[in-house]
């Protein structure tokens, strides 16, 4: 939501959203904010603001990390529109005004990224198989 006026503490939702987004990522892929500051030619003081979203990152920035966390630019905008309430934006997927409530991120889990890691450490994909059946398995018993 924009600033009232420029006196304002805190960071944008926009800029904390897109710096969450960075983290996860970057966490996922077991890859310290010196490692990516490397690969973009910043400082790992300069990874630290953008993650928490005090600094801005801009397009051409964005790219370099995008490119480096191996993720399409779009992933770290996803959800974007829904934190900026009373403003109408077309949004893949949804009918104009019946946008789904914006829920949190599952990979902002530490669980969910040791999990993601483990799975993709497993290097026989046959037993990758059997380890996504598993969980459904355990979600579907769990719905009961």
């Amino acid at each position: 939501m924009p600033r009232k006026n420029t006196t304002e503490e805190g960071p944008h939702p926009v800029d904390a959203h897109v710096g969450q987004k960075v983290r996860a990522r970057r966490q996922v892929l077991d890859m310290s904010q010196d490692d990516l500051a490397q690969a973009c030619g910043i400082t790992f003081q300069q990874v630290q603001k953008y993650e928490r979203g005090t600094n801005r990152i801009s397009v051409s920035r964005l790219v370099e990390i995008a490119k480096a966390l191996k993720t399409p630019l779009d992933y770290f905008l996803d959800g974007v529109f829904q934190l900026l309430p009373g403003q109408k934006y077309a949004v893949k997927g949804f009918a104009e005004g019946k946008q789904a409530a914006l829920e949190p991120d599952p990979m902002a889990s530490r669980d969910v990224r040791d999990l993601v890691r483990a799975y993709q450490s497993i290097k026989d994909s046959k037993l990758q198989k059997q380890l996504v059946e598993m969980a459904k398995t355990m979600a579907a018993s769990g719905e009961k």
